[in-house]
């Protein structure tokens, strides 16, 4: 069980990380990142609000001793019964949620966004809220906007049905704002979207300062889920406009946004954000905890660490695995990492689709591994075939292990690899292959790549370096608020190049 703070020590800074999906309950990349914040700076007092699934899930991590329980938000499940407002409050109620669904459907009116926000963060931390989005009125609500002479969405025929599914999917996402704000310190959402709604509400009522890291760009990422989801057009248009304004709002009263790399702040910028307030802080990790990987595998072997997701895009490495083997008959490739519950369909998939490629034994899903840097060093190459990533950690720390990658061109990867890996495009099997290929055909390519890789990483991404920049981002914040931060000057526009073929 973690050791509980009974309150902030005499002169401590204190910090509410603010997650969703990762820290405690899970492991994972950001886990791991909020890990080494916290473990970094034992004193600092830090407290977790966590965004999980069903409430139920298991501690991940040990908890250090100045971190406090976690405060968790279930999404699912049920929760406690509590009789909807009447009268003028149930009126008033249903006018904010109108002026809400109105900003996310019609342009026109995105201004009424954060006042609606707010005032329905009111009735969450009194209780009134997920009642009232279980009646009948406010699904007329929303079938009213959607049948309304300036409607887009009229045009797709949105049925009961949707209204219904709509209304539901908004009421979970909303809950967050139930949870009681932190009133003093700084809260630190460590990711976009919901994670950040009790951030956004502490900052409105008590001023408390916003610090925003995104690791990958979260809206990004909804767009990219919902592109194949389940849900009619009517639907879809509902969340990815409370995806995008519930982003642009957090961007705008961020008092500090701290991206993981230059592509995600290009996408804050063009989300709203003041480039003044943006300060770009990579990822690091502790070469010593990652020192050079032992003598390569016997057999040619592509090896890959993660979580089995659909974002890590599995079934393009599998893809061009069976490409590679029809030019190294011998390859091997090896995935480790866990299935996240209800991931278990996608693993699966992958699994049918090795067996379909006639791959067979050839590819071994591992699951987790106990110690990670046995996954890096059971390859020559080390495969990162994501079509969404922030600055991932499994990269920098193959990297840091001296082993030689090939990556897909997102997020911040080319700014982590330089010219000491190659870069192919996302979702090209055969771009993939070919890199692949050509890295287990040259051993002694492979080896000047892995230690230009390593020194690359002590030079630049080094876990110390991370978090000194983040205590003195967090005593600025702690002791001056937004006015008090020094930012960076604003980076020119930047944007990665989607090449034919891999590059250096």
């Amino acid at each position: 069980m973690p050791e509980l703070v009974p309150g902030p020590r005499s002169g401590a800074v204190r910090v509410t990380l603010l997650t969703e999906g990762t820290y405690p309950h899970s492991h994972g990349g950001v886990s791991v990142w909020c890990d080494q914040l916290v473990r970094g700076m034992p004193d600092f007092d830090f407290r977790v609000i966590a965004v999980t699934g069903t409430g139920q899930e298991r501690l991940a991590w040990e908890l250090p001793a100045q971190v406090a329980a976690p405060v968790v938000i279930p999404l699912w499940g049920q929760t406690a019964a509590s009789a909807a407002p009447r009268g003028r409050r149930r009126r008033r109620l249903l006018s904010s949620y109108e002026d809400f669904l109105a900003a996310l459907l019609d342009p026109t009116t995105e201004h009424r966004f954060g006042p609606a926000l707010f005032e329905l963060a009111r009735a969450a931390r009194d209780g009134v809220l997920a009642p009232v989005l279980r009646g009948e009125a406010a699904v007329r609500v929303l079938s009213g906007l959607w049948n309304g002479p300036r409607s887009e969405v009229r045009e797709a025929r949105p049925t009961l049905h949707d209204a219904l599914t709509a209304t539901d999917l908004l009421e979970h996402a909303l809950r967050p704002l139930g949870a009681a704000p932190p009133e003093s310190g700084v809260a630190h959402a460590v990711s976009g979207g919901l994670a950040a709604l009790p951030a956004l509400a502490a900052q409105e009522l008590y001023g408390t300062p916003l610090l925003l890291t995104e690791h990958g760009v979260y809206l990004r990422e909804r767009y990219l889920g919902h592109r194949t989801g389940p849900y009619r057009w009517p639907v879809k248009a509902v969340l990815l406009g409370f995806y995008r304004l519930l982003a642009e709002e957090s961007y705008r009263r961020a008092a500090l946004i701290t991206p993981g790399n230059r592509y995600n702040r290009l996408w804050e910028e063009r989300g709203g954000a003041d480039p003044r307030r943006i300060r770009t802080v990579y990822n690091g990790v502790d070469p010593a905890a990652f020192p050079t990987a032992g003598p390569e595998p016997a057999e040619p072997t592509l090896s890959w660490a993660g979580r089995i997701d659909p974002i890590k895009d599995l079934e393009t490495l599998i893809r061009a695995f069976a490409l590679v083997q029809r030019e190294i008959p011998a390859a091997r490739l090896r995935l480790f990492g866990g299935t996240p519950s209800g991931g278990e369909g996608y693993r699966e998939r992958c699994q049918a689709l090795a067996d379909e490629l006639g791959l067979g034994a050839s590819v071994a899903f591992e699951g987790r591994v106990p110690d990670i840097r046995d996954a890096y060093a059971a390859g020559h190459v080390v495969m990162l075939s994501s079509i969404s990533e922030g600055f991932p950690f499994t990269l920098i720390e193959a990297m840091s292990c001296g082993r030689a990658t090939v990556s897909t061109d997102v997020g911040g990867v080319r700014e982590a690899v330089g010219d000491s890996g190659l870069v192919v495009p996302p979702r090209e099997p055969e771009a993939m292959a070919r890199a692949a290929v050509e890295l287990l055909r040259a051993p002694e390519r492979r080896a000047r790549m892995g230690e230009s890789a390593r020194l690359r990483v002590i030079e630049q991404f080094t876990l110390s370096q991370t978090v000194d920049t983040f205590r003195t981002i967090y005593t600025e914040l702690a002791i001056g608020g937004a006015d008090a931060v020094t930012t960076e000057p604003a980076h020119p526009r930047w944007a990665g190049r989607h090449v034919a073929g891999a590059t250096a």
